[in-house]
């Protein structure tokens, strides 16, 4: 795998400490704490965020007065790559025009890369160029 980009070195921490901590080093898992680990605010709540316990997401961590529109969709992205989640009735907050629009987002992306590495491959290396002529 590439190297990974990480915010500071209190993400690469975060996400090092938390793979270990699961015992569980899946795309699930990698893009959940690398995700979660962007920022300072997230690292720091993640148990109002992931039920260690029971291994799943805590949605209801979205409604936590420490959040923020920044932090808010950044747990909407990370719930979403974890299984698909989306807020019943406010599903449009999970789609890219909405999640993208902080500075997260250049991270946002290193995180779908870890969650779907089968899929997010170089097209340099992916598949033949194709002529002019062919276009």
């Amino acid at each position: 795998m590439e190297t990974i980009r990480f915010a500071d070195r209190e993400h690469k921490a975060f996400y090092n400490q938390m793979l270990t901590k699961t015992r569980n080093n899946d795309v699930y898992h990698q893009a959940f704490f690398y995700a979660m680990g962007i920022c300072p605010e997230t690292r720091r709540n993640i148990h109002a965020l992931f039920d260690f316990k029971e291994g799943g997401i805590r949605p209801e961590g979205l409604a936590a007065p420490w959040q923020t529109g920044g932090t808010r969709r950044l747990c909407r992205l990370t719930f979403n790559l974890w299984n698909g989640w989306t807020e019943e009735g406010k599903e449009n907050r999970s789609a890219p025009y909405e999640l993208f629009d902080c500075g997260f987002a250049p991270y946002f992306f290193e995180a779908i890369l870890l969650r779907y590495p089968e899929y997010c491959r170089s097209l340099e290396r992916a598949a033949p160029r194709f002529s002019e002529k062919a276009r």
